[in-house]
């Protein structure tokens, strides 16, 4: 069997795991997707939350429902932080599931190029031994006719 058939295999299973870590990237890229959506939700919230504050702010208000505000604002900005680093933490994930691709893409790139050059190599030594073999029948050709 030829040495390019044999690495066809080879070439399987690198195609396999560039498929696998291409789903893992995706995986990792919808989360921090999700994750950049929660964060931008949570934001629009908290101005939503502040507008109407402000809107309400018209005549007097009480202390206590303004102290109320003021920490339920500051919870909202815990919540934002918390998020933002779980955002941060999804976009490590994904930069090393894409690393991981990339490296896995580069393995079967690589094999593919290596199969190619074994192709090409073979093909020169069919030519070359189809070669012989013709100048080995022209040559017994031409030692008939001179008999």
């Amino acid at each position: 069997m030829l040495r390019s058939r044999r690495l066809e295999v080879v070439l399987t299973l690198e195609e396999h795991k560039e498929q696998e870590a291409l789903e893992r990237m995706g995986e990792a890229r919808k989360l921090v997707e999700q994750q950049r959506e929660q964060v931008n939700n949570l934001n629009q919230y908290q101005q939503e939350y502040r507008d109407q504050i402000r809107n309400s702010q018209q005549g007097v208000i009480d202390v206590r429902r303004l102290q109320s505000w003021q920490a339920f604002i500051a919870q909202l900005d815990q919540v934002i932080a918390q998020q933002q680093k779980q955002l941060g933490q999804a976009e490590k994930v994904f930069d090393a599931r894409r690393a991981e691709w990339q490296q896995a893409y580069e393995r079967k790139r690589g094999m593919e190029k290596y199969i190619e050059t074994c192709r090409q190599q073979e093909q020169r030594e069919q030519d070359l031994h189809e070669q012989k073999l013709a100048d080995e029948a022209a040559g017994r050709a031409f030692v008939r006719r001179r008999r």
